[in-house]
């Protein structure tokens, strides 16, 4: 009878040790658990030397139907299999500078096949800075970080975390590479602008700590970046080494006060910058990511931060540069500065046997290994993932994409709405048009062509525009819609300006966001397309309203513009907050997060009271 019991027990706990495997996660507020804990402490002394230093390591994970026998999944499961990689980064496939975004369900069904793989429970982290709409379809749609400082609204920036939070969790996505704590000091800065909440500490510091209250409110792991700051900056840390040249006083007043904030706030963890800070780390060769001055010292020791500290992209030339010549070392030294999760190393094999060297020869302690294996198993038990793996992708349907969250990610846009200059001649704009026939295929076209929209934008292939011209053409059917970019914007500048002369009001929408790693990096309009926006100011300033469709330092570059108008994104619920505000339609409340050389100052913003209701049709263009 007592051996009959033994066995009974012996059969449950391995029923039950399987069925982790194949249960559902119920997301819910992150917290750590007495448990918790020691499923980390005891997980930890159970794991080779090999399988701890694959726990450090974070590689892409591509979200997509897979074959079972598609090579790039094999890739994935003989990544986990031959170097025991304990966490993945979710993004999509590209084609050239398009993201390719995925469904939920495809994503759900990769990473819930992967975890069933897998012997321990997976990290899976994405780059959800402007919410899942990023990655994946269907889901809610915010604008940039920006935005939410031109909105000012605290409750605002913490649904923002709590609805991507939930989505996320949705699709089995557990750590979100948000908020953005640096201060955009520089508008020159080519890599953060739109992505820092603004330029005032204080404020940055405040909407992290509001976003990370949602976030763990919603069930997600968050991180703040890019220490110690990468807002006074003129390089893009993908192409290059970029350097923060201020003293420590700086530092004290403008860079490191948000990342207090979001320490003070509990944020899980922090992304360190591939940037020198020479009056933190004097030595040229250090950037902040492989500095002990910067990680160790400052971040943990004075900052007292006690989470997961996480590299920047290993895999950008910032780091590279440093090891052409042994690219493995990039992880090591990263770690021996303290950081704990290396992320997307240039090559993995090279990084992994690396780091598998330097604890053999005992240039890293096993005591040091332990210390990060154990943070990172910490995180995956606050999660509970060592009792539920899997999402239900039954509950996908409820999640993700509800109406009201929809309608929430595009008041957000509206409220950003920020009105700089007005000369009183133009706004609000008044429906105006063809007048459309009760039955399809019926409408009467007159073509007055009185408006004219010119979209400004990298390249005219892309979606820049396509949302604002059809809720333009939806108010004025006949308006002249012209789309230029830097390779044809010379050739059409005849076209363009010809349209200019004839038309009664121009709208110029241009758009500029940051975009990591283009070659010759800029937030400034290019050339060609620079010439033609002055060109077509210097004979139709008065008639034209110029909306920056993300970048709103543009008008620094453009001092004649005499209307102009900030969204701080390019998001298509930004596209169509502008229209709005164009036409009336909405109440213009926003005020600027940050100040624009030689045009106005932070906090400036022309307010506007709602002139028309939604939709509503008013004929006669002022």
């Amino acid at each position: 009878m007592h051996r009959t019991i033994i066995c009974l027990i012996f059969v449950s706990l391995l029923t039950t040790a399987a069925s982790a495997k194949d249960k559902y996660q119920r997301p819910g507020p992150i917290h750590e658990t007495h448990d918790g804990d020691k499923w980390a402490e005891k997980t930890l002394r159970k794991l080779s030397v090999e399988e701890k230093i694959g726990q450090v390591f974070m590689i892409w994970c591509r979200a997509s139907f897979l074959n079972v026998g598609n090579p790039e999944y094999l890739e994935l499961l003989n990544n986990m299999q031959k170097y025991h990689v304990g966490s993945f980064a979710m993004t999509v496939h590209v084609d050239g500078p398009y993201l390719l975004r995925s469904e939920p369900y495809e994503a759900a069904e990769l990473l819930n096949r992967l975890q069933h793989e897998s012997k321990l429970p997976l990290l899976f982290a994405a780059d959800f800075e402007r919410g899942v709409s990023m990655r994946l379809m269907g889901t809610t749609v915010f604008p940039h970080a920006m935005a939410f400082g031109g909105d000012g609204r605290m409750q605002d920036a913490e649904a923002f975390g709590r609805i991507t939070a939930e989505e996320a969790r949705a699709i089995g996505i557990h750590w979100n590479f948000f908020p953005d704590a640096d201060v955009n000091s520089n508008p020159a800065n080519p890599i953060i602008n739109t992505r820092s909440f603004g330029e005032d500490p204080r404020q940055v510091g405040d909407l992290v700590a509001a976003y990370i209250k949602g976030a763990h409110d919603g069930g997600m792991l968050t991180t703040v970046k890019h220490f110690p700051g990468h807002g006074d900056t003129a390089t893009d840390s993908h192409l290059g080494v970029a350097s923060v040249n201020v003293d420590r006083a700086h530092l004290d007043s403008i860079e490191l006060p948000p990342f207090r904030q979001a320490i003070a706030a509990g944020v899980d963890s922090v992304m360190v910058a591939h940037v020198t800070v020479p009056a933190l780390d004097p030595d040229a060769n250090h950037v902040a990511t492989i500095s002990p001055v910067i990680v160790s010292d400052l971040l943990e020791k004075q900052l007292g931060f006690k989470g997961i500290i996480v590299t920047d992209a290993l895999d950008m030339a910032g780091l590279t540069h440093l090891f052409s010549n042994n690219i493995g070392r990039a992880a090591v030294e990263s770690f021996k500065a303290g950081n704990d999760l290396l992320l997307i190393p240039a090559d993995f094999p090279a990084s992994y046997n690396s780091m598998l060297q330097a604890v053999q020869s005992g240039e890293i302690s096993r005591e040091r290994l332990d210390r990060s294996v154990l943070k990172i198993l910490k995180a995956k038990a606050s999660l509970d993932l060592q009792h539920a793996r899997l999402v239900d992708v039954k509950t996908i349907a409820t999640a993700v994409g509800k109406p009201e969250n929809l309608a929430f990610g595009q008041q957000t846009a509206e409220a950003a709405v920020t009105l700089v200059r007005d000369n009183g001649k133009l706004l609000p704009f008044k429906s105006k048009g063809t007048a459309k026939g009760g039955l399809p295929y019926t409408t009467q076209e007159v073509t007055r062509k009185q408006v004219l929209a010119v979209m400004f934008s990298d390249d005219v292939r892309t979606e820049s525009g396509r949302a604002f011209t059809r809720e333009l053409r939806a108010r004025i059917p006949d308006a002249r819609l012209m789309y230029v970019d830097p390779g044809i914007a010379a050739g059409m500048s005849s076209e363009v300006l010809k349209a200019v002369d004839e038309a009664r009001t121009v709208v110029a929408a241009v758009y500029v966001v940051p975009n990591a790693g283009k070659v010759g990096n800029t937030v400034a309009l290019a050339d060609a397309t620079g010439v033609l926006l002055e060109q077509l100011l210097d004979r139709a300033a008065a008639k034209t309203v110029v909306v920056a469709m993300g970048n709103p330092y543009l008008a620094a570059t453009f001092p004649k513009v005499e209307n102009y108008m900030c969204t701080f994104s390019n998001a298509t619920v930004s596209e169509i907050g502008a229209v709005k505000a164009l036409f009336g339609e909405i109440a213009i409340r926003g005020h600027l997060p940050v100040s624009i050389p030689n045009i106005a100052q932070r906090g400036a913003g022309l307010e506007r009271p709602l002139q028309v209701a939604n939709g509503g049709s008013q004929h006669g263009q002022k």
